[in-house]
């Protein structure tokens, strides 16, 4: 035996016992060298078919009469934030006036309440890590509201108004901000600023195929101060199947975060279950919401 062969073997010998593993037979035919199957496609989130005419189709939550809880329907309620920020917004947010708020995030996921967030694209533009991980995260899904945060339909709180040659690009730009930032978990509907929409608009949007989200309860936090009035607000309103709207912004919405802290044990304790916009969509239409 040559030295180079003795030293061949002492070594694979040395190898062996320090754990080292022998070469792995080669794969048959056929086999997965992986031992992983393909993953899944992602489940396509549900939409409504096209108003008459091709219109934008829109998803309205109505109060049951009298303001009575629907007692055959599931306990079921969508918090949905708006992550508002204008295009003109800029300046102050350079000069440190804050448009996220990551405290509120933060308290969704350790209170593990899935949430859709209705994100301007010059909200993710001016927080593009925090865009990512939102849209990155299981627990959320990101909705388009617009690129500039301007009103669809005049008179809107005073909004800058968008022309109707300009609103399909509002909603691309806003889509390719999301993109530009990383979300992936993002979802075609689309909420109006400021609720405001009229026939001209739906009919522009067509193009667009996204589903239009309104709400049926106000949480009234928009620059509120009074978290408890804000959580009042919300417990009076919601109803199986409700769709909340709140904010997700620091400076326009102060309140939020601590109004959230008590909303949602005292909803959990009525027996409330948190959905997304997509999963209340999904069962509606599969007639899950009545039981």
């Amino acid at each position: 035996m040559t030295t180079l062969t003795v030293l061949g073997v002492l070594t694979g010998a040395a190898l062996a016992g320090c754990g080292g593993t022998s070469p792995a037979p080669a794969p048959t035919a056929g086999a997965s060298t992986s031992g992983a199957s393909a993953p899944a496609a992602p489940k396509k989130p549900p939409t409504m078919a096209p108003g008459p005419a091709g219109r934008t189709p829109v998803f309205e939550r109505r109060p049951t009469a009298g303001g009575a809880a629907d007692r055959s329907a599931e306990k079921v309620v969508a918090l949905t934030f708006d992550a508002d920020m204008t295009a003109d917004q800029g300046p102050r947010a350079a000069s440190g006036e804050r448009f996220d708020n990551p405290e509120l995030v933060a308290l969704l996921r350790r209170l593990k309440v899935p949430s859709t967030v209705f994100m301007t694209g010059r909200w993710a533009e001016e927080y593009p890590a925090q865009a990512k991980a939102i849209g990155t995260d299981p627990m959320f899904e990101i909705a388009n509201h617009s690129y500039s945060h301007y009103a669809f339909s005049s008179p809107c709180y005073g909004l800058p108004v968008v022309g109707r040659a300009a609103m399909a690009r509002e909603l691309e730009r806003a889509f390719s901000a999301f993109r530009k930032a990383g979300a992936r978990n993002v979802v075609p509907y689309f909420r109006f600023p400021g609720g405001c929409y009229d026939d001209t608009a739906l009919r522009a949007l067509a193009p667009a195929n996204v589903t239009a989200v309104q709400w049926d309860v106000v949480s009234g936090d928009a620059f509120a101060t009074d978290a408890d009035a804000v959580a009042e607000q919300v417990l009076d309103g919601v109803r199986p199947g409700s769709l909340v709207v709140m904010h997700c912004t620091r400076s326009a919405a102060p309140a939020t975060e601590a109004a959230v802290r008590r909303i949602v044990p005292e909803l959990r304790e009525r027996g409330y279950r948190f959905v997304k916009v997509s999963e209340l969509m999904e069962e509606e239409s599969s007639g899950e919401l009545r039981k």
